[in-house]
C-alpha cells in the first residue's frame, strides 16, 4: 500500500511545479476560477493540453513560491505576478499564441442554474409563451408581478419580464421559478483576468487589437507629438516635415512681396502676373477628366451603331412578307 505524502510534502512538491513552470514558460494567463466545476477544469486541461498547462492552488502558497524563486533568480520580473494572485485565482502557462489560447478556455462555459444568493452576472430576462405549469403554480408568477394567462389548462406568460438584474443578488423566489421553468441563465468558466508575458503586464483587451488599431494608435501618437513640437518650436522627426513646409511658405511669402525670388517661386509669380495661367491649367484638369470618360463614351456609341442595322434589317424582312 502507497503511503501518503503529507502536507509538506506536497508543498515541497508544488513549489518545485511552479518554479519549474516559471523557468519554461515566459507568457502566463491569470484567470477566474470561480463556480468552475473539478469536472469542467479537467475538461479545460484536455483541450489545452499540448502547449499549455493550468495550475490552480492557494493564493498564499503561490505568492510564496513564486517570491523565493525571483529571489532564487534573480529574475524580479515574477513579482510582478505577485499582486495578481488575490481572489479564486489559477495560473495557466502557455507557449501558444494568447489569442488562441484565451478563445479556447472561452468554448468550455457550462450553463448554471440561478442559485439563491449568487450576484447575476447578466440580466435574466423570462420570455412570453406557455410555460407548462399548471394554474395552481401561479402564485410564483403573483410573487414576482408577471403577467399570466390561463391557456387551456396550463399558465402562459403574456409579455418578456426582466426577472433579475446584473449585479443583483439572486432572490429565492426567482431561483425557484426559473428552476421550474427549467431555465439555466448563467455561464460560467475560466475569465482571463490579466496577462503576463516576459515580465510585462497587461490587460486581456490588448489581445484584440489588430495591426490597423496599431497603426491608428501609433499615427496618433505621432500626430500629437507633431502638434507639441511645432507649438513649442522644437525640432523633431515627426515635426521636421511640417516645419520645412511652413518655413518654404514663409520664404515664398517674402518672395512674392520683394524683388528676392528662387526657382521655386519663379512659377508662382508667373500665375500672379497672368491670372488667365489659372484658366489654362483647370481647362488642362478638365480635358485630362474628359479623356478617362471617352473611351466609355466611344464603346456606348459603337454599341449603338451596331444595334442601328439590325433592327432596319428585321423592318425590312416584315416589309418582305406582306409585299
Amino acid at each position: 500500500m502507497a503511503v501518503k505524502p503529507t502536507k509538506a510534502q506536497k508543498k515541497v512538491e508544488y513549489d518545485k511545479k511552479l518554479c519549474r513552470f516559471l523557468d519554461e514558460y515566459s507568457q502566463i494567463l491569470v484567470v477566474a476560477a470561480d463556480n468552475v466545476g473539478s469536472n469542467q477544469l479537467q475538461s479545460i486541461r484536455q483541450g489545452l493540453r499540448g502547449d499549455s498547462v493550468v495550475l490552480m492552488g492557494k493564493n498564499t502558497m503561490m505568492k510564496r513560491s513564486v517570491r523565493l524563486h525571483a529571489e532564487k533568480t534573480g529574475n524580479n520580473a515574477f513579482l510582478n505576478l505577485i499582486p495578481l494572485l488575490v481572489g479564486n485565482v489559477g495560473l495557466i502557462f502557455t507557449k501558444g499564441e494568447l489569442k488562441e489560447v484565451r478563445e479556447e478556455i472561452a468554448k468550455y462555459k457550462v450553463g448554471a442554474p440561478a442559485r439563491v444568493g449568487l450576484i447575476a452576472p447578466i440580466d435574466v430576462v423570462v420570455p412570453p409563451g406557455n410555460t407548462g405549469l399548471d394554474p395552481s403554480q401561479t402564485s410564483f408568477f403573483q410573487v414576482l408581478n408577471i403577467p399570466t394567462k390561463i391557456n387551456k389548462g396550463t399558465v402562459e406568460i403574456i409579455t418578456p419580464v426582466d426577472i433579475i438584474k446584473k449585479g443583483e443578488k439572486v432572490g429565492s423566489s426567482e431561483s425557484a421559478l426559473l428552476a421550474k421553468l427549467g431555465i439555466r441563465p448563467f455561464s460560467y468558466g475560466l475569465v482571463v483576468l490579466t496577462v503576463y508575458d516576459s515580465g510585462s503586464v497587461f490587460s486581456p483587451e490588448v489581445l484584440d487589437l489588430t495591426d490597423d488599431d496599431l497603426v491608428a494608435k501609433f499615427a496618433s501618437g505621432v500626430s500629437m507629438v507633431a502638434s507639441l513640437s511645432l507649438s513649442l518650436s522644437f525640432p523633431t522627426i515627426a515635426a521636421a516635415p511640417h516645419m520645412f513646409v511652413n518655413g518654404y511658405k514663409n520664404v515664398l511669402s517674402v518672395a512674392m512681396v520683394s524683388e528676392y525670388s528662387f526657382p521655386q517661386a519663379e512659377k508662382v509669380k508667373e500665375y500672379l502676373k497672368d491670372p488667365s495661367k489659372f484658366a489654362a491649367a483647370a481647362a488642362t484638369v478638365a480635358a485630362a477628366g474628359s479623356d478617362t470618360a471617352a473611351p466609355a463614351g466611344a464603346a456606348a456609341a459603337k454599341v449603338e451603331e451596331k444595334e442601328e442595322p439590325a433592327e432596319e434589317s428585321e423592318e425590312d424582312m416584315v416589309a418582305g412578307l406582306f409585299d
